[in-house]
């Protein structure tokens, strides 16, 4: 097995504990326990949300700018003509044209319709033949061992159920098959990004942080036992703007998450949620001529499938 050499996210515990008394708990520390026990997400309502998040705004008009990133990982996957590929929470479509146009048989599915509509309308405009199906990350419509690669750039990242949406992306492989993914990393602009939004608009208890999905020690604890081999590429993508004022005027008007936080917010609280994304474009700005280029990191996600 040809596998990274990633540092391992289990530990071994050795040694014995000392055993001390335990102490009456109180009522307080009773009910903090049982609300602790009955903690779990309501997955079923979070996504909800999310699907209206998404449906708001367009983010057709973001997602256009991420094309190279879905040719570039197409790429990597090295498809055969003919394979037969998924692509999950595909948004408008990035990676599904451009499986596409190496000659895939590719299924589009998203479960926001507004977005496979936009895939939809792009792939008519080139003359490619997609099948597109509303379907959900975490409950993947589908045979096992359907596909040859299953895609998803900055797509599944963003399920609430993690856990369950990895275990459908293997199920759905088959064995020798491919899983290529594009996530934006913990310590990326986008990830800083996500963190400042939670500061004003917490995100649901319970659920982690999207840009999990481009930690490679997650990769390896959540993907590593089903794998022959995984191959973890850090590259970066360039948000280039007028300005960070347009950056924020652009994302406030069309990308769901954020158009969202503004809309839960007072006047106030709007004002120091822009100047927060304003601080947090200043931190990775690399231009020097009063435009935006910020630098994002996402890893390419290449898994073999055992």
């Amino acid at each position: 097995m040809n596998m990274l050499n990633f540092n391992s996210p289990l530990r071994l515990l050795a040694g014995a504990s000392r055993r001390t008394p335990q102490q009456p708990q109180s009522k307080e520390t009773k009910m903090e326990s049982s609300a602790q026990i009955n903690s779990t997400p309501d997955y079923r309502a979070i996504k909800a949300k999310q699907n209206a998040a998404w449906s708001s705004g367009d983010y057709a008009k973001i997602g256009m700018t991420l094309q190279i990133t879905g040719e570039e990982l197409a790429e990597a996957a090295n498809p055969i003509p003919g394979s037969a590929v998924l692509d999950v929470a595909a948004g408008n479509g990035n990676a599904t044209l451009a499986f596409a146009r190496r000659w895939c048989e590719v299924t589009s599915t998203d479960y926001v319709e507004a977005l496979l509509d936009s895939g939809r309308m792009r792939a008519e405009a080139e003359g490619l033949n997609v099948a597109f199906q509303s379907a959900d990350a975490e409950n993947l419509p589908f045979e096992n061992d359907a596909f040859d690669i299953v895609t998803s750039t900055f797509g599944v990242m963003f399920t609430p159920n993690q856990s369950r949406a990895a275990s459908e992306l293997k199920r759905v492989c088959r064995s020798g098959g491919k899983i290529a993914m594009a996530n934006w990393t913990p310590d990326s602009f986008i990830g800083a990004l996500f963190k400042t939004l939670g500061k004003s608009v917490p995100p649901p208890a319970g659920v982690q942080s999207p840009a999990q999905w481009g930690d490679a020690n997650w990769i390896d604890a959540t993907f590593a036992a089903d794998a022959e081999d995984i191959s973890i590429n850090r590259k970066q993508f360039n948000f280039r703007y007028y300005s960070a004022d347009h950056f924020i005027e652009f994302f406030r008007a069309w990308y769901g998450p954020v158009h969202k936080a503004f809309l839960a917010l007072d006047s106030e609280g709007q004002q120091q949620l822009e100047e927060d994304i304003q601080n947090t474009i200043d931190r990775y700005n690399v231009a020097t001529d009063g435009t935006m280029i910020v630098p994002s990191d996402y890893a390419e996600i290449i898994i073999t499938q055992s």
